[in-house]
């Protein structure tokens, strides 16, 4: 297997497939930067176009997009607070005050070369370990995948912030939701309200982009003083290779977040939007000055990029050796390979082994690209954004979010959503509801809910189905050790305080 993948290289280093991957590089940092667009979205526009074109050109052009895509959602989520893709979400939490005190080139150079080291680790790790890898997704069912979820949504306890009941509401309704439309299992409809609108349920980017994009550009029109951003916002952009050095000390936390992002990958439904949160609470559990994310901690940005870019090629691991696409993305590019002739499955090794490997060389080539392409296109073209007046800023971010919004379904009726969605989104910010735990539930809820119902029908509505595996029962014993672990630390504290005070 090896020397075909040694084989594959010469062809991918042809000037017409490496063309492609850097065409595909810039186009995935525009559309990821773009609110309300997304990977799955532009791939799906590029497949017809590749008809005529040789199927390694046609894939690299796709694989250059999903890791452009992957880390320009970080850039408007770094200096606007709108998160460019749902995965971005966790990577606005430092690096949106890091723009705040000055620090926003810094932060998209942190978020920049995370995204490249967790792409590349993602790459290798499809290049190396495909088959071997796609065994592990066989020992996840629906009762596993449930506890996964579970495992996620047991996550908010450490997004809540100081109000905890706050931040249960903001959880219940984003779980509410999420079980908009009509039922996957029996097809009845839920909460649709008659709206045939409503019976695919809630597009994640139009409540994404209603809760993130919309309250800060109405800021923005409300503070209109018609001054520069720029007096505000010092983006304190240097040379990307000067700053690497400083960013050696988060070694821990790049490869604790790949291999989360990687496990999250090839698990089916998964996707980087839940690497991510995983990522940045695992890292923050771990940091000796948890107290410090959330107000402009590097290593916040680097945990949450580095987890949503090792999904990308982990995530065609169970796609190409199965047939089973890990996210909504794999699907489409699946769809590319079928158009192209390439059968996905065990056979797609031994049938076309240059052009698999190919695709694996493709990968890598594009993420080690985006710290050439995104730390100077993005740092010192994209944060020019910064110097707009403020008035100007907020109603070209508003007119994005509709034209984006409008583009998925073409249709009015998720720009009245979005609307709703921002003034809610505007309302928690004033009333200090965190909005981090309603996209966790959103993303989470019709998860969990959907496979904890596939697993009891399986098991003939017999509860001890959910426990019985081996695999379930080490899911649970980590998600209980995540939620007791802090509880008995914080036990243990108070006593030792109150030991000291003693004497």
């Amino acid at each position: 297997m090896y020397a075909n993948l040694i084989d594959a290289l010469p062809n991918v280093l042809g000037w017409a497939n490496m063309l492609s991957v850097v065409i595909g590089v810039i186009a995935g940092i525009c559309v990821g930067a773009l609110p309300g667009l997304s990977a799955t979205m532009a791939i799906s526009v590029l497949i017809p176009f590749t008809f005529g074109l040789d199927p390694l050109v046609a894939l690299g052009m796709m694989a250059g997009i999903y890791n452009g895509a992957m880390y320009g959602g970080a850039i408007p989520a770094v200096l606007l607070r709108i998160p460019g893709t749902p995965a971005a979400v966790a990577t606005s939490f430092d690096g949106y005050p890091m723009a705040q005190s000055g620090r926003g080139g810094f932060a998209l150079q942190v978020a920049v070369v995370s995204s490249a080291i967790g792409g590349i680790a993602s790459a290798i790790v499809l290049m190396l370990l495909a088959p071997p890898l796609s065994k592990v997704t066989l020992l996840f069912g629906p009762a596993e995948i449930f506890w996964v979820a579970v495992f996620g949504l047991s996550s908010i306890v450490f997004l809540l912030g100081g109000d905890p009941i706050k931040g249960l509401i903001s959880a219940a309704f984003g779980v509410t939701v999420s079980v908009v439309g009509s039922d996957t299992i029996t097809g009845y409809e839920r909460l649709t309200f008659d709206h045939l609108e409503l019976l695919d349920g809630i597009n994640i980017v139009v409540l994404l982009v209603g809760l993130y994009a919309l309250p800060p550009a109405i800021d923005l029109l409300e503070n209109a003083d018609f001054e520069t951003a720029k007096g505000k916002f010092n983006l304190g952009t240097g040379s990307i290779w000067k700053a690497i050095p400083s960013m050696l000390g988060f070694w821990k936390t790049w490869l604790r977040s790949s291999v989360i992002g990687v496990l999250i990958g090839i698990l089916p439904g998964a996707g980087g939007s839940m690497a991510a949160f995983l990522s940045y609470n695992e890292a923050r559990r771990a940091s000796k000055n948890p107290k410090a994310w959330g107000n402009g901690e590097p290593e916040g940005v680097a945990a949450a990029e580095t987890a949503n870019n090792a999904d990308t090629a982990s995530a065609m691991i169970p796609a190409l050796t199965l047939g089973v696409p890990g996210t909504s993305v794999a699907a489409v590019m699946l769809g590319g390979l079928l158009i192209h002739g390439l059968q996905p499955g065990p056979m797609l090794f031994r049938d076309n082994p240059d052009l698999v490997f190919g695709f694996m060389w493709q990968f890598l080539f594009g993420a080690i690209l985006l710290i050439f392409l995104g730390g100077s296109l993005a740092t010192n073209s994209f944060a020019q954004v910064l110097r707009l007046p403020r008035p100007m800023l907020g109603a070209i971010i508003i007119a994005l979010v509709f034209i984006g919004v409008y583009s998925i379904n073409g249709r009015m009726f998720d720009v009245y959503l979005t609307l709703g969605f921002g003034l809610v989104g505007y309302f928690m910010d004033k009333l200090k509801f965190p909005l981090p735990p309603v996209v966790l539930g959103l993303i989470l809820g019709s998860f969990a809910e959907e496979n904890l119902r596939l697993a009891l029908r399986i098991g003939r509505n017999d509860w001890s189905t959910l426990w019985q595996n081996g695999t379930s029962q080490i899911i649970i014993a980590i998600t209980v050790a995540v939620i007791v672990g802090p509880m008995i630390m914080r036990v243990i504290r108070s006593q030792k305080s109150e030991n000291s005070d003693g004497k």
